[in-house]
């Protein structure tokens, strides 16, 4: 009795007895968004979101995104929660440029996105003034539903990104926009 077992998820390819060919950036990839290593940084009520989205009845593990890294430089997904003061913009943007290449930001809630409730001289209205958004998710503060959403997104993005988008004259240009080199 043979089991035919066939994933649910295949990259498009070649493939027959014994073999499977896909393409160089199918592979990579994939194999980028199913090892996400975040970089949570919380200030605020988004945080125990977070924290809530990373226990087991939610398990953030599922999706790839299980190990948390408290290092920059070992991290490529920077996770910014709640509420950021125009103190904190340099040290947010340190640990941005901290990161290694390829690196994707998730914006998580109002404070952050926006500068939520607290349009005041001392809160900065929105982390995209200072680094680069990739996804944001809304809310005050998100459900775990929400968190997990902006995960698959960032996935998504992580999949089908092509591996010379980095070098492409349109990211260096974006990334010039922010001062960053």
């Amino acid at each position: 009795m043979s089991i035919d077992i066939r994933p649910e998820n295949r990259p498009p390819g070649v493939e027959g007895a014994g073999f499977f060919a896909t393409s160089l950036d199918t592979v990579v990839g994939l194999a980028r968004a199913n090892s996400l290593w975040p970089l949570p940084f919380a200030t605020s009520c988004c945080g125990s979101e977070f924290m809530a989205t990373m226990a087991s009845h939610y398990d953030l593990g599922r999706f790839g995104a299980e190990r948390l890294s408290f290092s920059a430089r070992q991290s490529d997904l920077l996770m910014v929660m709640g509420t950021i003061s125009k103190k904190m913009g340099p040290v947010l943007r340190q640990v941005y440029e901290q990161m290694a290449e390829p690196k994707w930001v998730l914006c998580m809630g109002a404070c952050a996105s926006s500068g939520g409730i607290f349009d005041t001289y001392s809160v900065l209205q929105g982390i995209d003034r200072i680094i680069p958004v990739d996804v944001y998710i809304p809310g005050c503060p998100p459900r775990p539903e929400q968190v997990l959403d902006g995960i698959l997104k960032i996935q998504e993005l992580t999949k089908n990104e092509s591996l010379r988008r980095r070098n492409s004259p349109e990211y260096k240009e974006m990334l010039a926009s922010y001062g960053i080199e």
